[in-house]
């Protein structure tokens, strides 16, 4: 993909595919280091941990004027050294096993790939707390437009799922003065070849399928669409930016008769699960369609044709969704047609900081038909006894 972003698309590729092979490295191990979140008691893991400092650190080595924000802080880290030497050693082996494995004659763009995995190795476990807090403090005065490049990280986006061995991503996100520029999603439980509906159990595994693959990679440029590849190539242990796929412009031409579904049903406490279904079953849509935790991977599910229409209301005004669950994979979806906004119709506001603290919810539909998506949802919320969950559109 040839776009003025083609040196971050290069460097934030094999970041992830790394940051991939943190999370399955941890993802066999019967010790997770799972612990919950002093603030909302939702689970946190070693490899959410030690892929935000390996991201930070490979990134801020490669954009050293770069803002980074990131959903985990370092206070458990430090209070608990045991864990501490978990993310540190887990980091250090899974680039050692990258580095030991692709030996042999490199040329110039493995060379180059090598170096970019090497630069996210933290030279201290002190350094990876400090690496982990850049991110965890960062955005706290908000992300104006003149704010800047500001990274943005998912380490682990569906941690619930991802203990259980199902569908989770990894989330980058590239902002400019709070705009989203660029994304790289990846999800390595998620087949680029899947088909639609797709679960939290639909794990695709290499030895029961056809395509000798496990993962992707999509990504997406501003302006420049949205693609698709491998996880990784083949199922060696190269890293490289080879064998992407345009994704088409699917949204472009849907009609409400045409729209599908993918929500989160009965897993969050955050939602209007009943809204959600009465305004998807409103418009003849077959509920939940997919039916996928993170909103990363709904995101993604977007992306790729497995559904192009979700609807979200939470259960009160002042609930705001985090930065880090939408910024950057919203762009996957625009890039192949679709509009977003929030449950007023509001575009989504980026510049808040770490809370999206402008908007409430999330209507997100191919272009030519949101605002049908949108009525549908207000009418749905009015018809329910929910006027106050409603803002002004």
């Amino acid at each position: 993909m040839d776009t003025p972003y083609a040196t971050e698309v290069s460097i934030a590729t094999p970041a992830i595919q790394l940051a991939a092979r943190i999370s399955k490295h941890v993802l066999t191990s019967a010790n997770k280091g799972t612990i919950e979140k002093a603030e909302d008691l939702s689970p946190v893991t070693v490899a959410d941990f030690a892929i935000q400092a390996y991201l930070t650190k490979v990134l801020s080595s490669s954009f050293p004027t770069d803002s980074f924000v990131g959903e985990e802080s370092a206070a458990a880290l430090r209070a608990n050294p045991d864990l501490l030497q978990r993310v540190y050693d887990v980091i250090h082996e899974c680039i050692d096993e990258v580095s030991s494995s692709s030996g042999g004659e490199k040329n110039e763009s493995q060379n180059e790939i090598a170096e970019v995995v090497k630069r996210g190795a933290p030279e201290s476990k002190e350094q990876v707390c400090e690496l982990v807090d850049r991110c965890g403090d960062g955005g706290k005065d908000g992300l104006s437009a003149d704010s800047g490049r500001t990274w943005v990280f998912d380490p682990i986006d569906g941690t619930k799922t991802f203990v259980r061995g199902e569908q989770y991503a990894i989330n980058v996100a590239l902002l400019e003065g709070g705009r989203q520029i660029l994304s790289v999603v990846a999800c390595p439980l998620l087949s680029r070849k899947a088909t639609a509906p797709v679960n939290n159990a639909s794990v695709f595994k290499v030895d029961e399928g056809e395509y000798g693959e496990e993962g992707c990679i999509v990504y997406a440029v501003r302006g420049f669409g949205a693609y698709v590849r491998p996880l990784f190539v083949g199922q060696g242990s190269d890293l490289a930016m080879g064998a992407s796929e345009p994704l088409e412009r699917h949204a472009d031409s849907v009609t409400v008769s045409g729209l599908r579904s993918v929500s989160c049903w009965n897993l969050l406490d955050s939602g209007v699960d009943d809204a959600h279904k009465a305004a998807t079953e409103r418009l003849g849509v077959e509920f939940p369609g997919s039916d996928l935790l993170g909103w990363v991977p709904r995101w993604v599910s977007l992306a790729l044709g497995l559904a192009n229409m979700t609807v979200w209301v939470y259960k009160r005004r002042d609930r705001y969704a985090k930065i880090w669950d939408h910024a950057g994979a919203m762009l996957l979806f625009e890039e192949v047609g679709g509009m977003i906004t929030d449950v007023d119709g509001k575009e989504i506001d980026l510049t808040k900081g770490r809370k999206l603290s402008a908007n409430f919810g999330f209507v997100a539909a191919p272009r030519s038909v949101h605002h049908v998506v949108l009525k549908a949802v207000r009418e749905t919320l009015m018809e329910q006894g929910k006027e106050t969950l409603l803002g002004t559109a």
